[in-house]
């Protein structure tokens, strides 16, 4: 069955928050958190495989990204923790599944640190914990970039960074479709995410994760792979599932590799 998408606002710390939600009105919610430069369009796919199985999902457009407004940069990690909790109290629900990638899973880390007491289950994907001080300077570039062209001046080189070129070139329509996102983000709200991704710092933490808790990476995402897998040792009974020939969304470019994770993720809860 094809559930329609409601588009609602909820209000957030940083101006309203954009949320599209579907699936059963009774059922099980699943909130799902995206990359930096990149919007709720990135789950559409499993957003529909989640409320055909009768899950009912709710997708977040991140501060200043997709349809949600943005606030004065820069922004913690924990203010992106609390966009979710303002999800998730704006539409009433105690308790929910969580899924988010890249951006969506460090801040995943915190919720699941946190605020165990929100969350049935963690499904964080292609996400470190921790920030390590090479891996932050890039950030500092790119948001000068932004802040003199524009978030539409990191459009082409973070698709290619994301996906590959060989991989874009075999599908247009994907690559005009993440472009188009990135290049609508605004400044404010990349420089903001991006500073966040800067202090991230949650890897001493992760050992008090209780709840259920999948980690999916690309095998070909960087370092990540191997991130994973010192975070899987770390938060007790965590499962580690590497999609191979992925990269850094691997829900889009290898979707049926990655639903077969997600749906394991979910098997115990249908």
């Amino acid at each position: 069955m094809k559930f329609a998408v409601e588009h609602l606002r909820v209000r957030g710390a940083a101006g309203d928050i954009a949320v599209h939600v579907q699936g059963p009105d009774a059922g099980t919610p699943v909130l799902m958190t995206h990359s930096i430069l990149s919007s709720s369009m990135m789950w559409e796919a499993q957003a529909q495989l989640l409320a055909d199985r009768g899950m009912r999902v709710i997708r977040a457009d991140t501060r200043g990204h997709g349809m949600s407004q943005a606030s004065v940069a820069p922004y913690t990690m924990q203010d992106l923790v609390d966009d979710s909790l303002a999800v998730l109290d704006g539409l009433h629900i105690t308790r929910a599944h969580y899924v988010g990638l890249s951006l969506g899973g460090m801040s995943g880390f915190g919720l699941g640190c946190l605020h165990p007491d929100r969350l049935l289950s963690l499904c964080l994907c292609d996400a470190r914990a921790d920030m390590t001080p090479a891996m932050a300077v890039p950030w500092d570039e790119r948001i000068a970039l932004a802040q003199a062209a524009g978030c539409q001046a990191l459009a082409s080189a973070t698709a290619e960074r994301w996906f590959g070129r060989a991989f874009l070139d075999a599908h247009p329509a994907i690559e005009q479709q993440f472009l188009q996102a990135i290049g609508i983000t605004s400044v404010a709200g990349f420089e903001g995410c991006a500073r966040a991704i800067q202090g991230l710092d949650y890897l001493g933490q992760v050992g008090s994760i209780r709840v259920p808790t999948t980690l999916i990476v690309g095998a070909n995402d960087g370092p990540l792979p191997q991130a994973m897998q010192g975070l899987k040792d770390l938060i007790p009974s965590a499962v580690l599932e590497i999609i191979a020939d992925a990269g850094h969304l691997p829900n889009i470019d290898q979707p049926a590799a990655f639903n077969a994770a997600l749906l394991r993720h979910f098997a115990a809860f249908f």
